[in-house]
């Protein structure tokens, strides 16, 4: 019910910021019993850089208990690139990391470096905002009804084995501006109603994971629903799938989920799904 014994890997800038990020890594691999690897990619201006042997040292005083059994890594190399190398290389099943700048050229990890190691990770991504004072609880998992979406829902669901999930896909009226007929409305949510039934009845998806959704139908751009419905239901993570390269994260990657990941105010899972092209409507 975990990342099957695999590490978790937690990114930070050594900011106060992104002690939430360490402290929600240590949290998730203390509960599955799990290494944590804690991991500094190295500023090649800092004083670190000079004096590499002070970074274990200062690593670790980001640490809740910087006695604790962890490994630390620093990286003379540029964040995004030493996060996706290091989770590689030490066969990691989560990646974590907070909202912070992480590069001398002022590049927050929020923009470019998240879609650097989203769309090259081989594992979940896991985007910190919150201090960690609970397990996750309430989960809000988007799903487009695409092979990924349900990859995304499933990794939630063993990872997160307590929390309740709350499915949700938006959805709108095709060229509505011209088309002003509740029968078309209605015609279009009955089978987006249909869809929805039949993605949470397949049988990739396991009884025991079923018998946890709460699936919800909105009408909107998948941008506000999203928000508005983990607000409204006191959510306390966010999960969204991806192909990486094309499908249902392709087309919200650069507008929607850069700005969900940006200002949506609660941590954001993000699962890739390795080796496929496109997405799998049913």
């Amino acid at each position: 019910m975990t990342t099957h014994g695999k590490p978790v890997l937690v990114a930070t800038d050594l900011s106060a910021r992104t002690d939430r990020a360490v402290d929600r890594a240590t949290q998730l691999a203390g509960e599955w019993g799990v290494r944590l690897i804690v991991l500094h990619a190295i500023e090649p201006d800092s004083r670190l850089h000079a004096r590499p042997e002070l970074a274990n040292q200062a690593m670790r005083e980001v640490l809740a208990d910087p006695e604790a059994d962890v490994d630390i890594l620093p990286a003379l190399d540029l964040a995004p690139t030493a996060i996706v190398e290091a989770a590689k290389s030490a066969d990691c099943g989560l990646i974590v990391t907070g909202v912070a700048r992480f590069n001398h050229v002022g590049d927050y990890f929020i923009g470019t470096a998240v879609d650097h190691v989203v769309r090259h990770a081989t594992v979940p991504v896991l985007v910190v905002k919150q201090r960690p004072h609970n397990a996750y609880r309430t989960i809000v998992v988007a799903t487009d009804y695409s092979s990924c979406s349900r990859l995304a829902l499933l990794t939630a669901a063993e990872f997160f084995p307590d929390a309740a999930i709350h499915l949700v896909h938006a959805y709108h009226v095709p060229y509505e501006a011209w088309l002003r007929s509740d029968e078309v409305r209605e015609d279009v949510t009955r089978e987006a109603q249909r869809e929805l039934d039949a993605f949470v009845l397949d049988p990739a998806i396991p009884a025991n994971v079923r018998q946890r959704i709460s699936a919800k139908l909105v009408y909107g751009e998948t941008h506000t629903v999203l928000s508005s419905t983990a607000y409204e239901l006191g959510a306390d993570l966010l999960v969204l799938g991806t192909h990486g390269s094309g499908g249902y994260f392709a087309a919200v990657m650069g507008r929607m989920a850069e700005s969900l990941l940006r200002c949506a105010d609660i941590d954001t899972l993000v699962v890739r799904e390795i080796g496929s092209t496109g997405s799998e409507h049913r």
